[in-house]
């Protein structure tokens, strides 16, 4: 029975290459949905809990983003501005596959936490709405837009990664690469013919 727990993959963060990293990522993840749960019971000042569940949504955001997103993964993402024209561009890095293993059991906690976390908001913002509890909307308005953006952000991440690394195993080994080149050179001689 123990072994089925300790297989590759399974939620449990000692099967984790980084523990510390992950239980900091699932704390932040957690702490902005407790505070915002749970303030309300130890004070009845509004303003404190919306600081400190802003405050644990800011420093989930950075961790996520900068931190975690590339020790649990290989993946880091950000957005940069070019100055004579203001366009913004989107700028995704991952790591690379033949140097770098992804632990199973690190992906597993990290794209369940990265899209719960933002259902669980949404939940949230209704349950705000039927209990006419508008006053919370806006910090929940600001909780979906930071975790919605890190989750679409590396969602695209991982996308871009997964493309890349095919695209790049397709050229350095020339065997799908060729394959394509033959198989699209013969369709274009024999489509006259049918």
């Amino acid at each position: 029975m123990e072994t089925a727990q300790n297989t590759p993959g399974s939620l449990s963060w000692r099967l984790s290459s980084h523990p510390i990293t992950l239980l900091t990522f699932l704390a932040f993840r957690i702490s902005s949905l407790l505070v915002y749960l749970f303030g309300v019971i130890f004070t009845d000042n509004m303003v404190l809990i919306f600081i400190i569940t802003i405050l644990l949504l800011a420093a989930d955001f950075y961790y996520l983003k900068n931190i975690a997103g590339r020790r649990l993964v290989g993946l880091r993402w950000w957005n940069e501005v070019d100055p004579s024209s203001g366009d913004s561009r989107w700028v995704f890095e991952s790591s690379d596959p033949a140097t770098r293993q992804i632990n199973p059991t690190d992906g597993r906690f990290f794209w369940l936490a990265i899209y719960a976390q933002p259902v669980l908001w949404v939940a949230l913002a209704i349950l705000a709405l039927v209990r006419l509890k508008f006053m919370w909307l806006p910090l929940v308005a600001i909780a979906l837009t930071l975790t919605v953006t890190n989750s679409l952000a590396f969602s695209r991440c991982d996308k871009f990664s997964q493309a890349s690394n095919l695209a790049g195993s397709a050229f350095y080994s020339g065997n799908i690469a060729g394959n394509l080149a033959s198989n699209m050179v013969g369709r274009l001689f024999t489509f006259g013919r049918s």
